[in-house]
């Protein structure tokens, strides 16, 4: 499963990475990153959580 940020459309909320700390992080720019491109073994129903609450649907998870 990959994780996958559209920076353009991310806002900089910060509830990805609240709800899935080991697959998002707050960047330097203010903007959620992917940790690592492959979502990690048993954060994948976190992960999904992240793509359904992000407000402005910047987040893919497949």
């Amino acid at each position: 499963m990959k994780a996958i940020v559209d920076k353009e459309t991310c806002i900089g909320c910060g509830l990805c990475p609240s709800i899935a700390p080991d697959v998002f992080e707050m960047g330097d720019d203010g903007k959620a990153h992917v940790i690592t491109s492959t979502v990690p073994a048993g954060s994948e129903d976190a992960a999904k959580e992240s793509e359904a609450s992000c407000p402005v649907n910047a987040i893919k998870v497949q």
